[in-house]
């Protein structure tokens, strides 16, 4: 039996805009042939933060400036999101393989996730994205029952919630694919978030904090690891200051006493340290990984980057 790992690709990994994209993709599919390589089947996720936050702005100004459209709801532009960037994904990973002289399958599933109606998120919105707008604007988007926030100097900006994935909805396809030996796209920007209504299921105003839902993926392939890539070779407690110190192999105790600790950003490694730690914790021989995407050869072999065991 091969050895299956879920890699969450962050932002560094895909780029900002679309000429970005074209070159970060195909650096990071690299490192996804360096697992295949290795003889792991290979199941990844993405951020989209940037991309759906672009795609987000460009239709609601479609749809202000054509009196026969309207905005595209947060649901649907993160379905647009996982599309494009999984297109950019797939053909650069598989281009990649058959430089290599590697045939593989690569897919992409336009993923769902559930959320709870009642979690506490909806309540806080944390997540801004899409253009800034004039005071006007703002007001308009309240009056829809949207949030707003004002960045002095700037302007206003949407925002919106950030619930925890509960259920992947497509999981059954993935597991068939990888059991087929297929390398998989799935959950890009933590899925699209949806509501559970009797059999329908209903686009919440929403963005999956992209780290769980890769735990979540993980957990629901029955993964041996989860590969976490940021910015940063090796995750750093104190940051900043004098005893600032990197983690190489830690325990998950270790790891739940860093983010009690407060050492990590609730926007930034928290998320990365909660997914990671849940994810070990549901069965033994499981580890994670948190690197850099240019050091995920090295991470696999114990040589680089921050392992949770």
């Amino acid at each position: 039996m091969k050895k299956r790992v879920v890699v969450a690709l962050g932002h560094r990994a895909l780029g900002t805009t679309l000429p970005e994209q074209m070159v970060a993709v195909n650096k990071t599919a690299k490192s996804i042939a360096d697992l295949i390589e290795e003889g792991y089947q290979v199941a990844i996720t993405h951020s989209n933060a940037p991309q759906v936050g672009m795609i987000h702005t460009a239709m609601n100004e479609f749809g202000k400036t054509h009196d026969n459209y309207t905005s595209a709801p947060m649901s649907v532009c993160s379905a647009m999101s996982q599309g494009y960037i999984g297109y950019d994904l797939q053909n650069g990973i598989r281009e990649e393989l058959l430089n290599r002289g590697i045939y593989r399958t690569v897919s992409t599933v336009l993923t769902q996730v559930i959320v709870d109606p009642y979690d506490e998120a909806f309540y806080t919105p944390t997540k801004v994205l899409g253009r800034y707008m004039t005071a006007e604007e703002a007001e308009e988007e309240r009056r829809k029952g949207n949030y707003v926030v004002e960045e002095p100097g700037k302007g206003f900006r949407r925002v919106v919630a950030a619930p925890n994935p509960v259920q992947i909805v497509e999981l059954d396809a993935v597991k068939a694919l990888l059991d087929a030996d297929q390398l998989v796209i799935a959950c890009g920007g933590g899925g699209i978030p949806v509501l559970e209504q009797d059999n329908h299921l209903k686009g919440a105003s929403a963005v999956i904090e992209k780290d769980l839902a890769a735990g979540k993926l993980a957990e629901g392939i029955d993964a041996d690891k989860l590969i976490i890539l940021t910015s940063v070779e090796q995750v750093c407690i104190n940051l900043g200051h004098p005893d600032e110190e990197k983690l190489g192999e830690i325990t998950v105790e270790q790891a739940k006493k860093y983010m009690e600790e407060g050492h990590f950003g609730i926007y930034n490694m928290l998320p990365k340290f909660r997914a990671a730690v849940e994810f070990i914790e549901q069965r033994d021989g499981r580890s994670a990984l948190i690197t850099s995407f240019d050091k995920v050869k090295d991470g696999i072999k114990g040589r680089a980057g921050t392992i949770i065991e």
